[in-house]
């Protein structure tokens, strides 16, 4: 079982940062990628940003020039740096995984966190 809990969500005013972290647990040895969604109130949850081991990103539109994701593999953590912050960007934001290298073969699973609340004040 893989248990993602994800850090670093606030308050923030109109232009400030703020960096969210995800820390992955359980019973694997490798994860494949890590990534970073959004859902704001009354809206579909949408893909931020997400990273592969190689270090290889994927950004969305939303989130190209003030967002940037990175990971740890030694630390199955992967980040969100935010930066420039706005109030559209009010939601509550969710770490994700797809798939893990665990007892010798590979599983294409899909690991969601429960999310945490990045509020941006005008």
């Amino acid at each position: 079982q893989v248990q993602l809990v994800e850090t670093g969500g606030g308050l923030v005013q109109t232009g400030g940062s703020l960096r969210l972290s995800c820390v992955a647990s359980g019973n694997f040895f490798r994860i494949n990628i890590m990534g970073w969604y959004r859902q704001a109130l009354g809206k579909e949850r949408e893909l931020l940003a997400n990273i592969n081991r190689g270090d290889n990103t994927f950004y969305a539109d939303s989130a190209k020039g003030r967002f940037s994701i990175s990971r740890d593999n030694a630390k199955n953590t992967v980040y969100l740096q935010m930066n420039s912050l706005k109030p559209e960007d009010t939601a509550v934001y969710f770490c994700s995984l797809q798939g893990i290298w665990a007892a010798g073969s590979y599983h294409d699973v899909g690991v969601w966190g429960n999310g945490t609340l990045v509020t941006v004040s005008s």
